[in-house]
């Protein structure tokens, strides 16, 4: 109850203004004794909310590392910063561009910043407790190599509902996945219709690709991630393995699904009825 998020194995939970931190379900915790970690309580800025959050992110492995920060993303224009080892209180930023309002944050190794992407996925917004607090970075994003469309397709893409995710390598390679969904017949749901990859460079170009290498994307209510399919041999190349939640009545579901990039098929599972709507990267045991 409360769950908003999660992150390298880490759930984290929302209750009178406090959000904490638990790895009960990381496969390296004590099964005995899992961890329990409070943080400062929350400080709502002006105009905005701390209720409903849109993800939650964690800069390395554990939150009890002296450098780690958290990142919370509400919906709307706050994002609310955190070193569970350092700090008694959150550092609060009010994102002045409405197409950040409803993103979810990611963290990058290599550039070492917290990123959101903008809706609609033009351009790339990204804050530190350094530099970058104040006046974020931004990158426009220039779309390379798009595909040509029948005219029933292109009119599909644009009736879905789409969300954006920024994904790293940890070779440093930066993905832009955008998930297209539409509403189910009966108005009641929405379903998955598929999947776009771009691949960033440095200069601000989204060069579309259906070839991850050796990769394999996973993309839940949790931060994104990428491994190689060598990690697992269930694993399949160029597969986008997601999780969709689905509610009716008093009753939430959970979608185990995949899509092939190469062929833009899906390999899924019925929804199942548990509550834990998290893919988790490998950890170290």
């Amino acid at each position: 109850m409360g769950t908003i998020g999660a992150s390298r194995g880490w759930v984290a939970t929302l209750k009178n203004r406090v959000v904490s931190l638990h790895d009960d379900m990381n496969i390296s915790a004590s099964v005995s004794n899992p961890k329990h970690i409070s943080l400062p309580p929350l400080v709502t800025l002006p105009r905005c909310q701390t209720q409903t959050v849109t993800s939650v992110a964690m800069s390395s492995s554990s939150p009890e590392e002296d450098d780690c920060v958290v990142a919370v993303k509400f919906l709307g224009p706050q994002l609310s910063l955190c070193r569970p080892a350092q700090d008694t209180k959150w550092t609060n930023i009010r994102i002045t561009d409405p197409s950040f309002f409803t993103s979810q944050v990611m963290f990058s190794q290599r550039d070492q910043v917290f990123s959101l992407p903008a809706s609609g996925g033009g351009h790339i917004g990204s804050w530190d407790l350094q530099k970058h607090r104040d006046k974020p970075n931004l990158q426009k994003l220039h779309f390379r190599n798009l595909p040509s469309l029948r005219k029933t397709e292109r009119e599909l893409l644009d009736s879905t509902y789409k969300t954006e995710h920024l994904v790293e390598s940890s070779d440093g390679e930066t993905f832009l996945v955008i998930w297209y969904r539409c509403h189910t017949d009966d108005m009641s749901d929405f379903e998955t219709k598929g999947f776009r990859v771009f691949k960033l460079d440095g200069e601000g170009n989204a060069f579309y690709t259906k070839d991850l290498g050796d990769l394999c994307i996973f993309i839940s209510k949790s931060e994104p991630f990428c491994v190689p399919t060598s990690y697992l041999p269930h694993l399949e190349r160029n597969f986008i393995y997601y999780v969709d939640v689905h509610e009716y009545e008093s009753m939430i579901f959970v979608e185990l699904g995949g899509f092939g990039l190469q062929d833009s098929t899906w390999n899924y599972s019925q929804p199942h009825t548990f509550k834990v709507p998290y893919y988790f990267p490998p950890q170290p045991i």
